[in-house]
């Protein structure tokens, strides 16, 4: 079996060795006689390894206990709907700092609803390549919540503070961050927010899961006519299993979570192994006059990497020779163009020398 290196931005690469256990589970999950799969979500052996998941993600994080975790359906954007139906169903507005593509969708979502909104600050002006100043920042007078995105997936702009905001009332604004490309990449403090959200295809394990950790005040808060899978209270009293949940999908996080825990070490040693590799790929494209990269320093992902070659005419070629070396979705975004490479918790760092050296030797040949 021959494994390539995998740079795609979602569904992203899993860990091999996830890989290989959910392998040996697949048909006889344990000893049942039966696959994870097919086991009832109701069941004793399945609610053990949801339990567990929820254990081993609060240990990670370091989840306090007045909040609820959530493993739902619907990808991170249906929690662009989810969200103000729940956080403001007595009223206020939602509060965005728009930085990309995906919180801009979040909020033409809420807006769409026809929900109170309104733009804190924004990265358009600059063209997306730094993230608005915190001082330049202005919440609305009756903020709900502020909404932004820690890490934009396409365009690689990474938030370097957590915006903490205060109403001219003085009141405090619950934080929600979309965090699905950069979530269990480093230690984070889950008290700083109101509500957390990820898709699961990036950093937690395969699409068709979602993760939402949410402060117990934030719950019960939603109009009561909403539908009841979108409802957070009743979603969290019944444990996320209002109806069936993603069960396989669920369990692979679960994996992804031990791996984290016990073949690295937990999110300190992957933050050290994520700055690595980053630190590498930049380097490379710094000191070439091939290669570039558009964001601000402070603002550059270490999750998701773009770069444009100093002739766009190369683009094709380079991505025939690199997937002809093992070197798989590095194409950009469409909206973007160039290239792009994610390097989730999955990616090794062998990857990224790989790559780095690759980049290299087509430059060699074609610069």
């Amino acid at each position: 079996m021959t494994r390539h290196y995998n740079f795609c931005a979602g569904p992203a690469a899993l860990p091999v060795a996830v890989l290989e256990r959910a392998r040996s589970e697949l048909v006889d999950y344990q000893g049942r006689g039966l696959s994870v799969m097919e086991m009832s979500h109701r069941s004793d052996e399945f609610i053990a390894i949801a339990e567990k998941a929820e254990a081993d993600l609060r240990q990670l994080l370091g989840v306090p206990e007045n909040y609820k975790v959530l493993f739902l359906q619907g990808g991170a954007s249906l929690q662009f709907s989810m969200l103000p139906m729940n956080l403001l169903g007595q009223g206020g507005s939602a509060d965005f700092i728009q930085t990309g593509i995906w919180g801009k969708k979040a909020l033409n979502e809420a807006k769409r609803l026809g929900y109170a909104c309104h733009v804190a600050g924004s990265s358009e002006p600059n063209g997306h390549v730094a993230v608005p100043e915190h001082d330049v920042l202005r919440v609305s007078k009756d903020a709900a919540y502020l909404h932004y995105t820690s890490n934009e997936t396409i365009g690689g702009l990474e938030f370097d503070y957590t915006p903490h905001m205060t109403r001219e009332d003085g009141q405090s604004v619950p934080l929600v961050c979309d965090m699905s490309s950069n979530i269990l990449s480093k230690p984070i403090d889950v008290s700083e927010f109101g509500v957390i959200y990820a898709g699961a295809q990036k950093n937690i394990g395969p699409a068709g899961l979602t993760l939402v950790v949410v402060r117990d005040d934030l719950i019960g808060r939603a109009k009561p006519d909403i539908p009841s899978l979108f409802d957070y209270q009743m979603l969290a009293e019944a444990g996320s299993m209002v109806n069936t949940p993603p069960t396989y999908a669920w369990y692979l996080a679960g994996l992804v979570f031990e791996w984290l825990r016990n073949d690295i070490g937990g999110l300190t040693a992957m933050d050290a192994i994520n700055q690595r590799k980053s630190d590498n790929l930049y380097a490379a494209i710094e000191a070439s006059d091939f290669y570039s990269n558009p964001i601000a320093e402070q603002n550059r992902s270490r999750m998701n990497v773009p770069f444009v070659l100093a002739d766009s005419a190369l683009d094709k070629a380079f991505l025939q020779e690199a997937d002809q070396a093992g070197l798989l979705n590095l194409k950009g975004h469409r909206s973007v163009g160039g290239m792009r490479a994610s390097l989730y918790n999955a990616v090794p760092e062998e990857a990224v020398d790989a790559l780095v050296a690759f980049m290299a030797d087509f430059e060699k040949r074609r610069g």
